[in-house]
C-alpha cells in the first residue's frame, strides 16, 4: 500500500481528517480493507482518486463517520441550561466552572457545553472533562467529525460558528473548541470519580443500569460534587427520591446537592 504516515498527512491536508486520533492498528486495517474494494493498489493512488473522485471521497468520509450521537437533544432543556442554569453556577462559584461530561459518547455532549458557555466566558477560559467506557466513541470524539444528521437540531448559530462543512454531508467541529474538553476512558461503575465539581452532565445513560446501580452512582456523583453543585440528567431520567442521595429537585432534570 506504501507509506502511510503520508496517507495520513494527505488525508489531513485533504479533509482536516486527523487520523492519528484513532488506534493505528484498526483504522489502517479498516482503510486498507475499502482501499482494496475500491480496486486500489496504494495510498498515493487512493488520495489522487479522492481528490477527483467526489463520490468516493463521501464514501471515505462517511466511513469515518458512524454510530453518532444527536447535538442538542431535548432542546428545551439545554435552553434553561444556557438561561438559568449557567448564571446559577457563575454566581455560585464563579467563572472558572468544573463540569463533567460523564458517558459522554461520540462528544456531542461535551461540545454542546462548550458552545453554550462560550456566550459567557472567553473559549480559552472553558474545560470540560468528558469521559465514557467506550474508547472508540472517545477516539470518534477527537476527531470531531459528524453527520448533518447529528447536528439537525443545532441552532444555526453553532453550526455557523463553530463547523465546517466537510464534503456534503458531514461537518467537523473547530479546533478552537476541541481543545477545551479532555476525553478520559471511564468505567462508572469502578473507577474513581473526578472531584470539587460544578456540575456533573450525565444524560440519557442511566436507563441502562440496575436501581441499585443508579443509586450507587448517584451517591458518587453526590460526592464528587461541591455543595450547591449540580448534576444534570436525561428526559426519561428523572430521579425518584433525591433526597436519599443527597440531592433535592432544582428544576427538571436539574438537581442540587444539598
Amino acid at each position: 500500500m506504501g507509506d502511510y504516515e503520508k496517507f495520513k498527512s494527505d488525508i489531513y491536508m485533504l479533509t482536516k481528517i486527523d487520523l492519528n486520533c484513532y488506534k493505528e492498528r484498526q483504522m489502517k486495517r479498516r482503510i486498507d480493507s475499502l482501499i482494496t474494494k475500491c480496486k486500489i493498489s496504494s495510498y498515493d493512488e487512493y488520495v489522487k482518486a479522492l481528490k477527483s473522485n467526489k463520490d468516493m471521497l463521501e464514501e471515505f468520509v462517511a466511513y469515518l463517520t458512524i454510530n453518532v450521537s444527536e447535538f442538542y437533544r431535548n432542546p428545551e432543556q439545554w435552553k434553561l441550561l444556557e438561561n438559568e442554569m449557567f448564571p446559577y453556577l457563575f454566581e455560585r462559584f464563579g467563572n472558572n466552572v468544573k463540569i463533567w461530561s460523564a458517558a459522554c459518547s461520540t462528544g456531542d455532549e461535551p461540545y454542546t457545553l462548550v458552545m453554550l458557555l462560550a456566550k459567557f466566558i472567553p473559549l480559552n477560559k472553558i474545560k470540560i472533562i468528558a469521559t465514557d467506557i467506550d474508547k472508540q466513541v472517545l477516539e470518534k470524539a477527537h476527531v470531531g467529525i459528524y453527520d448533518e444528521k447529528s447536528l439537525k437540531g443545532l441552532p444555526n448559530e453553532y453550526v455557523n460558528k463553530y463547523f465546517t462543512k466537510v464534503g456534503s454531508r458531514s461537518y467537523q467541529i473547530s479546533e478552537d473548541v476541541k481543545k477545551c474538553v479532555e476525553f478520559k476512558q471511564h468505567n462508572l461503575l469502578k473507577d474513581p470519580y473526578p472531584t470539587n465539581l460544578d456540575m456533573i452532565v450525565c444524560r440519557n445513560v442511566m436507563i441502562y443500569f440496575t436501581e441499585e446501580a443508579k443509586n450507587v452512582i448517584y451517591k458518587k456523583f453526590n460526592d464528587s460534587l461541591k455543595k450547591d453543585g449540580i448534576l444534570f440528567v436525561g428526559s426519561t431520567e428523572q430521579i425518584i427520591n433525591p433526597a436519599e442521595s443527597g440531592f433535592s429537585t432544582y428544576k427538571s432534570f436539574f438537581y442540587k446537592k444539598d
